[in-house]
């Protein structure tokens, strides 16, 4: 089986969105800030950004994606990026997005599969990834939920330099213990890419 990585970006406080997220409203207030870095600056959600990313921040998401097989999605993380325009953004495999509400499946040549419960997409990604690697993209209820299982091999945080105060906090009411080995660390203007091991 190919690795598993969760991968998701931070505020210095620890935040994954700014208070108010959810559908129409993205990241929430002041949380498009959070991903600056993957468009090379500031961006709004009435602009569509356009910027290409700082060469470490690429070489971040380059490895990042390296070998993907398969990525995992929360259904708050579908419904808050509008469903990437309807269309998987990441074509080399499957998203699963993990819901209640598998009755909304969209068309499959969307490139969406969705799956009741977080260990079931699991095993759904696995089958489609085979050897290669399955990224756990968030939302933070669904990268805990995978932490908590055991199922993690590595833990990619990006965080950017902002203070938000306020919104979804990545470990609220995790109360896993984890060892964790630094692998890798990268630091452009707009983040600190951190990427652990985790310890088994």
């Amino acid at each position: 089986m190919g690795r598993v990585l969760a991968s998701i970006t931070t505020s210095v406080d620890g935040y994954v969105t700014g208070p108010d997220a959810g559908p129409d409203r993205g990241l929430g207030v002041g949380g498009e800030r959070l991903h600056y870095w993957v468009f090379g600056g500031p961006w709004t959600y009435e602009n569509e950004p356009t910027g290409a990313p700082d060469p470490v921040d690429k070489s971040y998401l380059d490895d990042a994606m390296a070998d993907l097989g398969a990525v995992i999605c929360g259904r708050n993380t579908y419904d808050s990026a509008g469903a990437w325009g309807g269309r998987n953004p990441w074509p080399d495999g499957p998203l699963y997005v993990v819901t209640h509400r598998v009755e909304d499946q969209p068309d499959p040549d969307a490139g969406f599969v969705f799956v009741d419960g977080f260990d079931a997409a699991l095993a759904r990604a696995r089958e489609s990834a085979g050897n290669r690697a399955i990224n756990v993209m968030g939302g933070a209820a669904t990268i805990r939920q995978a932490l908590a299982g055991g199922h993690v091999d590595e833990l990619g945080i990006s965080v950017a330099p902002l203070v938000l105060g306020g919104g979804t906090r990545l470990f609220e009411g995790f109360t896993g213990d984890l060892d964790l080995e630094r692998i890798d660390v990268r630091v452009s203007p707009w983040a600190t890419h951190l990427r652990y091991r985790v310890v088994r």
